[in-house]
């Protein structure tokens, strides 16, 4: 009869033991998406913004996953590298970095564009936070010298550091209208949507390439 006793307190015990490890792992994965007005939502209404409509699109396929969104309006990747240690918390699994657009429409010199995202991207390196690089297309009155520089920025830093590369963010966006606000620079709440269902393979892609760990 003892015996028994002592095998259902040590199955009781195992059960409290395993409960709390599981509730840890059921956590949402905490990712920022990182960038400027593109990230933001600018002109967009509540929930209408990209890192909203992203973690509907993700949890929809079915992904526990929290997107915060770490948008400034008008930021640059100078801006953005003197805000990233405080913008990304800890325990961020994961961060979607997308700026250089305002860079590129100030003509600002595309080898401080890749000197400030080289810095960001070593610093979540060093801190063990995988990236999505989101890459920015130039606009063609800048020349063909200034777009051959810039469009290169991107895919040079994602091989470099390992990070998975998306290769312009307005893909299926850019030039059509209808996708556009009046400005004919962000995208609209349909734009967004179009943005999403494109991002998305590469997002989950990502997703599945986290350590188990995490």
């Amino acid at each position: 009869m003892a015996f028994k006793h002592i095998v259902a307190l040590i199955v009781t015990l195992s059960a409290f033991t395993i409960a709390p490890a599981a509730s840890v792992r059921a956590e949402p994965l905490p990712v920022v998406g990182f960038g400027d007005s593109l990230m933001a939502g600018f002109g967009l209404g509540p929930g209408e913004g990209f890192t909203d409509r992203l973690q509907a699109a993700l949890r929809a396929k079915g992904h526990d996953i929290d997107v915060a969104n770490a948008g400034v309006s008008g930021d640059t990747t100078s801006g953005g590298l003197a805000r990233l240690d405080w913008s990304v918390p800890d325990g961020t699994k994961l961060v979607i970095l997308e700026l250089g657009a305002n860079d590129m429409l100030r003509g600002v010199d595309p080898a401080l564009v890749e000197q400030n995202l080289d810095a960001m991207l070593s610093r979540l390196k060093a801190r063990g936070i995988p990236v999505v690089l989101v890459g920015m297309v130039a606009a063609p009155n800048l020349g063909h010298a200034y777009g051959e520089q810039f469009g290169a920025i991107y895919p040079k830093l994602a091989e470099k550091y390992g990070a998975t590369l998306y290769p312009f963010f307005l893909d299926g966006v850019a030039g059509d209208k209808s996708m556009q606000l009046e400005d004919g620079m962000h995208p609209n709440a349909a734009g967004v949507e179009r943005m999403v269902e494109r991002f998305l393979p590469t997002m989950e892609k990502a997703i599945a390439g986290l350590p188990a760990a995490q």
